[in-house]
């Protein structure tokens, strides 16, 4: 397995020399330091003799992380507008992420690939997502080169070599990078996390799932998530997913305090279905009622006010294909504005269950030794909704027009178990604000512009900026393993 050379250090984490301490972290002298994973076995340095009296056993040797090397907290948001969160302008107030980028560095030109399964390859391997047959979504995945679903065993993800370098690895939440015809109970698992770098998975499989009833494995085996009691009716998955996050690093640092981790949290949030408890979608009650046309120009202003987009920035028209708001009937409206309010509500709720992670790394005072790179969506905000919106989304991919009076008679539905909603173009196109289009259309920002926050507290050298450079998230990976103490492959 091939480690990457890391000379050419332009982009990436450090984006610049945006961070004080990009310093390479120092290797230990019994650290893997070689270009090659695995390493071979260490030489026997003790002394055999005729009998164990005059025989003398070598140490065995414990892999070591570099020096100074920090933990590191990934966090993936899916299916997410540019002007969704409010820490870029959007109308859902996020006061977590807003705070960890106050405390870090906003990446405002970082691009994906505008679908889950090639951006998820693309940042895990470091490569083009063709290179690494991640053309497509793994349920697309076909015989042709580059379209395989299948990730070769030449391009290693890169959390296997922060393993063999003396990382814990964890990989919770959404796994969008395994062929579908390897997913069954007989494997085979070599593209599954546990054979790709991570010691420890839980999570689902596929591009989406249920919130309420999420089909999930710990590792290989199917299980069901456990709903504390009393907690019935208001647990979702976005909950399980920060509780199997905290107790994870809790009990690695219980075992282990000096060893660094890398969990990488990857909600299944804010992709379809939204679904929310109920009581998340009641604090929007009535927020959207202006529609879409004057939500994304509201949007536009506040962005234009925070700085996250360039003062003579010009918002984009309403495709012709997108219905204005004012031509949609009462009804139309009402239950829009509902689909709305619960995707907001998702949004929200995601941003608090990411805080309850970071507020964990707070109590175990390990924030300052913990590196967080914070990504706001695999791609753009899905426009898989249909023109109005949907009370089940599998009705309209299956060519099933919904009536109306139904989603209007279920309306208080929306967001719960029985419903799988999605929410109507016009909102994605909004939550996009100020680009056009969204999620698949990799021709234009709204499918392939998402934020990037990452905060390493002590190592900032502005807590707070805003940094323009043109990154893609394929730029992650060779800085990003600088940073962890590997060395430069000899020329």
């Amino acid at each position: 397995m091939k480690v990457f050379s890391l000379a050419s250090f332009v982009v990436g984490i450090c984006f610049a020399s945006t961070l004080v301490s990009c310093k390479q972290a120092q290797p230990t002298n019994d650290s893997h330091n070689g270009y090659t994973l695995p390493q071979p076995p260490p030489q026997f340095k003790g002394t055999i003799g005729t009998t164990y009296k005059d025989s003398t056993p070598d140490k065995i040797a414990v892999v070591n992380p570099p020096k100074g090397a920090p933990n590191v907290l990934m966090i993936l948001i899916d299916d997410a507008g540019y002007g969704q969160w409010g820490t870029f302008g959007g109308q859902v107030p996020t006061p977590n992420l807003d705070r960890l980028a106050k405390s870090g560095l906003s990446y405002l030109r970082f691009h994906t690939t505008a679908l889950c399964s090639p951006t998820r390859a693309a940042l895990l391997t470091g490569r083009n997502y063709h290179s690494v047959g991640m053309g497509v979504i793994t349920e697309m995945a076909d015989g042709y080169p580059g379209y395989s679903g299948q990730i070769p065993k030449n391009a290693a993800m890169f959390p296997e070599a922060l393993r063999q370098n003396g990382y814990n690895t964890a990989y919770i939440g959404k796994n969008h990078q395994i062929a579908s015809w390897e997913t069954s109970i007989s494997g085979p698992y070599d593209r599954w996390p546990s054979l790709q770098g991570f010691e420890h998975f839980y999570g689902f499989i596929g591009g989406e799932t249920n919130q309420w009833q999420p089909p999930l494995y710990r590792n290989t085996t199917p299980v069901e998530m456990e709903i504390p009691k009393g907690r019935e009716g208001h647990y979702t998955l976005n909950d399980s997913l920060a509780d199997e996050v905290i107790t994870y690093i809790h009990n690695q640092k219980s075992v282990t305090p000096d060893r660094p981790f890398f969990v990488y949290y990857a909600p299944g949030a804010t992709h379809a279905p939204h679904h929310v408890p109920k009581e998340w979608i009641d604090k929007f009650k009535g927020q959207f009622d202006q529609g879409w046309d004057k939500y994304r120009e509201e949007t536009y202003q506040r962005q234009l006010k925070l700085g996250v987009i360039p003062p003579d920035t010009k918002l984009t028209p309403r495709p012709a294909e997108i219905p204005a708001w004012d031509s949609l009937t009462p009804d139309r409206k009402r239950v829009a504005a509902r689909l709305m309010e619960a995707f907001a509500a998702y949004t929200a709720q995601t941003d608090y269950e990411v805080g309850r992670v970071l507020d964990a790394l707070d109590e175990m005072g390990a924030t300052k030794d913990t590196l967080v790179l914070w990504e706001i969506g695999d791609n753009g905000s899905s426009m898989e909704g249909t023109l109005y919106g949907a009370y089940n989304e599998f009705a309209s991919m299956g060519g099933i027009a919904e009536d109306p009076a139904y989603i209007l008679k279920n309306i208080d539905e929306i967001g719960g178990p029985s419903s799988y909603n999605p929410i109507p173009v016009g909102w994605v196109w909004a939550a996009n604000t100020p680009f056009q289009w969204g999620k698949q259309v990799a021709s234009h920002f709204g499918g392939t512009r998402n934020p990037l926050v990452i905060s390493w507290p002590g190592h900032i050298a502005d807590p707070g900026g805003k940094r323009m450079q043109f990154q893609h998230v394929i730029d992650m990976l060779q800085p990003f393993l600088r940073l962890q103490g590997f060395r430069s492959r000899p020329k």
